[in-house]
């Protein structure tokens, strides 16, 4: 399972999130023009089979128009610590990996 975090989750998100999902990596990272826009990031998501994971409303409204894949997790529980959001992982870890596999679901809200 690879994980994309979105600019508007902190890049310190990587190394935790690591201990437990194999492949993190922060958009700044990636080998598109930066800042990204929103559509670059979902078609490198896309293309190269990663989940975004955003706090970001414009993610979702892409799925509505466009299905999946990418697959989106979207974080809807407000300004959390950089460490808030690794503990929510860990928590919801069975349910995310259950969604990572699953043919029917597209988005994944953890609120």
């Amino acid at each position: 399972m690879k994980l994309l975090l979105d600019a508007n989750l902190s890049w310190r998100l990587i190394k935790p999130l690591k201990n437990s999902f194999e492949d993190v990596e922060h958009v700044n990272e990636l080998p598109i023009a930066q800042p990204a826009k929103d559509i670059e990031i979902w078609n490198f998501a896309k293309m190269n089979n990663w989940i975004i994971v955003t706090c970001d409303e414009d993610f979702y409204n892409f799925h509505l128009i466009k299905g999946f894949p990418p697959k989106i997790i979207l974080l809807r529980k407000g300004n959390l610590k950089t460490e808030e959001v690794a503990t929510l992982f860990y928590q919801y870890k069975k349910v995310i990996k259950a969604f990572h596999e699953s043919p029917h679901l597209g988005v994944l809200e953890l609120v």
